[in-house]
């Protein structure tokens, strides 16, 4: 149990029945809002791979450590109005939203559906990671099997913080969601998928 970070691949996406785990739906209720917005409309969802640890194909992490820290530093390092849109969504798109979409459409886990743009959330997660120096290079950038939930709970992320010390390595837990939302907002834009909480 707990709460899951995953890629949607287009059965899901599209699907009409909601006791299957369809989206249908808010796929729905986006088109709507991004035609009165004068966008085009996302349905060029791919299908969903496999989930093999490595391939970089799908993505599922959990939200295992507590928030606290990572809300610190949101509060220190980004507005209100950007901390809303990093830490608000329940729906990541690989599209480019000036402003996100909010959706009369509840889920398990709120009432509403806030949308967000995956490169707006990368630039803001860019800015977390560059003020506390995340070791991107060493994290795992594949998140196909909770890779990044291991490597920082039970990998290799106590040891390096050790061997190359900085502001990411005060708080691992803080750390972790840097790097959960930098991996999940990359990969809705490499793959072309959308994201959400499972």
């Amino acid at each position: 149990m707990g709460i899951y970070l995953v890629s949607v691949g287009a059965q899901e996406w599209f699907d009409d029945d909601e006791d299957e785990g369809g989206r249908g739906a808010l796929t729905s209720a986006l088109g709507e809002e991004l035609s009165r917005r004068g966008l085009p409309p996302y349905e060029s969802v791919p299908e969903a791979a496999d989930l093999v640890r490595g391939s970089g194909m799908s993505f599922e992490e959990k939200l295992v450590p507590p928030m606290d820290g990572f809300s610190a530093l949101c509060r220190t390092h980004l507005s209100r109005e950007e901390e809303e849109v990093l830490c608000g969504w329940s729906v990541l798109v690989p599209l480019s939203l000036d402003e996100e979409i909010r959706l009369p459409l509840g889920s398990a886990y709120t009432d509403a559906t806030m949308v967000a743009g995956a490169p707006q959330v990368l630039g803001l997660v860019e800015r977390l990671a560059a003020a506390v120096e995340l070791p991107v290079d060493v994290i795992p950038a594949a998140c196909d099997n909770l890779d990044l939930t291991m490597w920082f709970l039970e990998g290799p992320a106590k040891e390096v913080a050790a061997a190359r010390p900085g502001p990411w390595s005060e708080d691992l837990d803080a750390a972790f969601y840097v790097a959960l939302y930098l991996r999940a907002a990359q990969h809705s834009l490499r793959r072309g998928c959308p994201m959400v909480y499972s």
